[in-house]
């Protein structure tokens, strides 16, 4: 019996990751307003109804896809604190890190963009879809900020709503250098503005 429940838990997360990598593909090649249900299941080789076994709608499966990259960049920070790297350090690797893996995952630049703006981006985006980016940027601006390596005069969530920026402008860049260039320039102008030894 333990082993038929084993097989089944198995068979369903095969079916969740299967769809996760089919709609990866597809908001790749396609892009995420393009994407329709049925093309991710055609993709998986699944039944559209499987889908809502496991997603309500594919906003939820482009916010679970974002939050796995989420993870990563969080493991990444989490590898870097061990060997007590200062708050710059750590913003820094968190931003390139970020950007490197939007760079490979294009279809996630929605979750930074407005959509109402741009007609080639999803329509809409509810707000409350965050992948949580914005979050790891002002918990790592609090910690440099309570240890004096950030200047404190400015909030930290203006401080995380300008590095959150940076990825929205850069990701409309007509500047012939590639995106993690792009954002890595933008970084260093932005930490030599928040570190405290610049006042």
């Amino acid at each position: 019996m333990a082993e038929k429940i084993s097989l089944r838990k198995q068979k369903k997360f095969q079916a969740r990751q299967a769809i996760l990598t089919a709609a990866a593909q597809q908001f790749e090649l396609n892009g995420f307003a393009n994407t329709s249900i049925a093309g991710i299941m055609q993709a998986a080789r699944l039944g559209v109804g499987t889908f809502y076994n496991y997603f309500s709608s594919k906003e939820e499966v482009l916010l679970t896809l974002a939050k796995d990259i989420r993870e990563q960049v969080a493991k990444s920070l989490s590898a870097a604190s061990e060997v007590n790297q200062s708050s710059p350090e750590l913003l820094e690797l968190c931003c390139l890190c970020t950007a490197k893996l939007i760079d490979k995952n294009r279809f996630i630049l929605p979750l930074f963009i407005s959509a109402s703006e741009h007609s080639d981006k999803p329509e809409q985006i509810p707000q409350s879809l965050s992948p949580g980016f914005r979050e790891l940027f002002e918990e790592i601006i609090l910690r440099g900020q309570e240890r004096g390596e950030f200047r404190s005069d400015v909030p930290s969530n203006i401080i995380s709503e300008m590095v959150h920026s940076i990825y929205q402008t850069t990701a409309f860049s007509k500047l012939e250098i590639s995106f993690q260039e792009n954002i890595r320039l933008k970084v260093k102008i932005l930490l030599d503005g928040i570190r405290r030894d610049k006042f």
